[in-house]
C-alpha cells in the first residue's frame, strides 16, 4: 500500500550466534578460528562474526564494553548477551544448554534450595 510504513523483516526462527569483536583485539583474533569451529559443530544455528568498527552501521546500538561479546538471539528473544570467555568449550556448553535445557544437576538444586531457605543471603529483585 503506497504511503504505508514499511514493516521490519521478520526475524528468522533459527537463532543467531553473533560474536561482536574488533580487529585490533588480540583475544578476538585468537578466538575467531575457535568460533568458526563451533559454528561448524552447530549447523542448526546461524553464526556471524561482526567487527563493530567495520560494521558500526549495524552494531552501533549494541553496547559492547568487553571483547569478545556474544549475542545469542532469535525470534523468541535474547537468550544470551554479554562477554564470554574466548574458549570453544565455553561457547559449545552455552549453546548446548540453550538448545536442550537439562534438569538441574543435584549440586545446583541443593544450592538453589539453600538460597531459598537462607534469609541472610542478599537477594536481588526478589518478588
Amino acid at each position: 500500500m503506497p504511503g504505508a510504513p514499511a514493516q521490519a523483516p521478520a526475524i528468522a526462527s533459527v537463532p543467531w550466534v553473533v560474536c561482536l569483536c574488533a580487529e585490533w583485539c588480540g583475544a578476538c583474533r585468537e578466538y575467531r578460528p575457535l568460533f568458526e569451529q563451533v559454528a561448524r559443530a552447530h549447523p542448526g544455528l546461524r553464526f556471524a562474526w561482526v567487527d563493530i568498527e567495520d560494521h558500526a552501521d549495524i552494531a552501533d546500538d549494541f553496547d559492547v564494553e568487553t571483547f569478545p561479546t556474544l549475542l545469542v538471539a532469535g525470534a523468541d528473544g535474547t537468550r544470551f548477551a554479554g562477554p564470554l570467555l574466548p574458549h570453544a568449550e565455553t561457547l559449545s556448553r552455552l549453546l548446548s544448554a540453550l538448545q536442550s535445557p537439562q534438569p538441574a544437576a543435584p549440586e545446583v538444586t541443593a544450592l538453589l534450595k539453600a538460597l531459598e531457605a537462607s534469609p541472610a543471603i542478599f537477594s536481588v529483585g526478589t518478588p
